[in-house]
């Protein structure tokens, strides 16, 4: 008699494959028959439209109006040099997640990609070909960039801009394609198992499995509005505490503060997956987690204190000791 299953299996092998820098093979297995499409679909969705990246959204040139303008002694017109600047990828360094940059260059040469690095942004596409300078002439140009999600068209930011620059389409997702498939693997006999393949390719502002790393965390935070009213344990959650109002609040995971992708790293990287863990330490010793910057610090704070507290607050007795256990424990 075949056995009758009251919960489907779990699976429990993950691995990761790195074909190149920016490009990797994520695998998941064993799955029931169907579980594993109705999760690599939307982890495919989030990977494509969630991915946080940066890219120009205006560009200033000496001596130029409009797109369809051209500067004397450039080989390319406007239209075109917006065309070749859009195919350069760009990284801000530090916390930014926006700069105004301002560039010179003065003919014969050509200006690549790797041309445009300095100590406030780097370049991930350094052969890209963005304009050609004839022997005495002169290109300057300032460029705004930007960090976000999608795509987001020149008429929204166009109202924002100084007079002299240009809007320009922005397409900020930094992974390239997301593809799976769906193989079969044997189970105690049963050859009717899954196991899911992702393949993820990037540009190079982020690696494929950090990008993966982040939509799970925007999938775990747009199910969180679930978890508030409906006890549902989740992969990254405890166990649900009943002791006080108090703990059940700060015994939740810190994707429910809504934080973004680099404040919830620099978190994650240092073992803080719980609200209280945040609450119960003092100003100083949240200014000192690793690579935890001054923007990040002050988002963290402000989700803190929207979820009901503070950096540093006094708890009762009880709570504190409470909570110390749940965080010994997780």
């Amino acid at each position: 008699m075949k056995k009758i299953k009251t919960t489907p299996l779990a699976p429990q092998q993950f691995e990761v494959e790195q074909i190149s820098d920016n490009e990797a093979n994520i695998m998941a297995y064993p799955f029931e028959t169907g579980y594993a499409i109705s999760l690599a679909h939307p982890l495919r969705r989030f990977l494509l439209s969630s991915s946080v990246g940066y890219a120009p959204i205006a560009i200033k040139i000496e001596g130029a109006k409009h797109e369809f303008d051209s500067v004397r002694g450039m080989l390319e017109d406007i239209s075109d040099f917006i065309l070749n600047l859009k195919d350069i990828r760009f990284k801000l360094n530090g916390d930014a997640d926006s700069a105004k940059i301002d560039y010179s260059f003065a003919g014969p040469c050509s200006v690549k990609g790797s041309d445009l690095t300095n100590d406030e942004v780097e370049v991930v596409t350094p052969d890209a070909h963005l304009a050609t300078l004839n022997e005495d002439s002169t290109l300057n140009f300032t460029i705004k960039i930007a960090q976000g999600i999608g795509y987001v068209p020149s008429e929204d930011t166009s109202d924002e801009l100084e007079d002299g620059y240009i809007a320009l389409d922005a397409f900020f997702t930094p992974v390239r394609s997301v593809t799976y498939k769906i193989e079969n693997v044997l189970v105690e006999d049963n050859p009717n198992f899954e196991r899911v393949v992702l393949n993820i390719k990037t540009d190079g502002q982020i690696s494929p499995v950090d990008a993966f790393r982040n939509s799970l965390e925007v999938m775990y935070a747009q199910l969180a509005v679930f978890n508030s009213e409906i006890s549902v344990k989740a992969p990254t959650t405890i166990e649900r505490v009943e002791e006080s109002p108090d703990l059940k609040k700060l015994t939740t995971h810190i994707d429910s503060l809504g934080l973004s992708a680099r404040s919830f790293n620099c978190l994650d990287r240092s073992s803080i997956t719980l609200v209280g863990e945040i609450v119960l330490m003092s100003v100083n010793d949240l200014k000192n987690v690793k690579n935890l910057g001054k923007k990040s610090y002050d988002e963290i704070v402000e989700k803190v204190q929207e979820f009901g507290y503070e950096v540093g607050a006094d708890l009762a007795d009880d709570v504190v000791n409470a909570l110390k256990k749940q965080i010994e424990a997780k």
